[in-house]
């Protein structure tokens, strides 16, 4: 045990002599918590432009200007009368919405005529444009009900018969889990479990390929001539860093105010299973790619589309077939998907077992494969030794 700990000292030398990975180790995940946190502590989007063209220019059309004015998550950039060159505005105004209120658009109502009003969604943006639609239909239906009920109501019936003979029931939405529709609820937890699995992957792709880099792999193998040894050599220092790591992260939770239960049992498992899963796989690449710079780069292409392929923000069941199977062998998917069930559905273990045996399974396969694939760099090392090597210092 006097030796382990020696090299496990040695270890944590080399790791913070890399300023480049104590930059990516613990910079990456505050600053990038703070980055996207802040980006989305709105909560929701409000104020997006929109251009309303009212060729009626009538009392009516007035009240409709007026009602857009009045809604906050729209903002009535212009009022024209003529559409002029509205496509040529797009580029610099980038307007959510053209809404065109036709010439005799008053007098159509009043005559029962049913005109029509003209929306022109941008399309370039998909949040804004869901955005600004739902607002839109929302005060367009409220203002077509309130014109239909006065006709009603001109006619001789009572306010009371009015409404109900324009409404033939009532609808009522209740909304559950994030129920203000609250974006940075939505989307930091899964950003912040995406940050950690890369930079846990990045940390350890550099672990056994640094030593494969400067000779020092031979020291170690002076050492023990047994994989498992190294591979708890090397795995000791990040089991301490990364719940500390976890640990900070974990505050951005209560200080941006999400509505989560993340602080429970079930969560603990969960983070652990996706730290040991990260890795695991990192170091199978430091093991497998014996340079810092390639075993990184092939790491990137797991870990770059991994919030994606997830299913978080775009459901994996609209995934082809060959896509979504490889992406439930990327921890972020199981852990994404189990963390919903834990932190907004209030589920137990029992509720994200299948997310746990696909993480074990991962766990247990790149274990497996990395104390082989050691053994056999070990064993050939041994058999044809360096010329050079690096000497172990206390």
């Amino acid at each position: 045990m006097k030796d382990f700990f020696r090299l496990v000292r040695v270890e944590f030398s080399r790791i913070f002599s890399n300023n480049v990975l104590l930059a990516i180790f613990i910079g990456a995940p505050i600053f990038y918590g703070f980055i996207f946190g802040y980006v989305y502590q709105q909560g929701k989007v409000v104020d997006l432009p929109i251009v309303i063209v009212d060729q009626d220019n009538s009392p009516t059309s007035d009240k409709i200007i007026d009602a857009f004015s009045d809604n906050e998550v729209l903002l009535v950039s212009d009022v024209r009368y003529t559409p002029g060159n509205i496509l040529a505005e797009m580029p610099t105004e980038q307007y959510a919405a053209v809404i065109t209120l036709p010439t005799n658009f008053e007098a159509d109502i009043f005559q029962k005529r049913h005109p029509e009003i003209r929306v022109d969604l941008n399309m370039a943006n998909m949040v804004n444009a869901n955005t600004a639609s739902k607002s839109i239909q929302s005060v367009l239906m409220t203002l077509n009900a309130g014109i239909e009920i006065e006709g009603l109501k001109k006619t001789g019936l009572h306010p009371t018969q009015a409404a109900a003979a324009y409404e033939s029931f009532k609808i009522n939405f209740n909304k559950l889990y994030n129920s203000t529709g609250n974006y940075v609820t939505f989307m930091l937890p899964g950003m912040l479990a995406a940050i950690m699995q890369q930079i846990i992957f990045l940390a350890m792709a550099l672990v056994f390929s640094r030593d494969f880099e400067d000779g020092y792999f031979g020291n170690l193998i002076q050492e023990s001539k047994f994989s498992i040894y190294h591979i708890a050599v090397k795995s000791f220092p990040f089991l301490l860093m990364i719940p500390i790591m976890w640990a900070i992260i974990s505050m951005f939770i209560p200080y941006f105010q999400i509505d989560a239960d993340v602080f429970n049992f079930p969560m603990l498992i969960l983070v652990s299973l996706l730290s040991l899963a990260s890795m695991f796989i990192g170091m199978l690449f430091s093991i497998a790619i014996p340079s810092q710079l390639k075993a990184t780069e092939l790491l990137m292409v797991i870990s770059t589309p991994a919030f994606v392929l997830s299913g978080f923000t775009w459901p994996s069941l609209a995934f082809p077939d060959a896509i979504s199977s490889v992406a439930q062998f990327i921890p972020l998917t199981q852990f994404l998907s189990a963390f919903r069930k834990i932190a907004f559905y209030g589920g137990d273990i029992s509720s994200i077992a299948p997310e746990i045996n696909i993480l074990l399974i991962i766990i247990f396969i790149t274990f497996i494969a990395m104390l082989l694939l050691l053994q056999l760099k070990i064993y050939r090392y041994r058999k044809n030794p360096k010329n050079s090597l690096t000497t172990v210092q206390d």
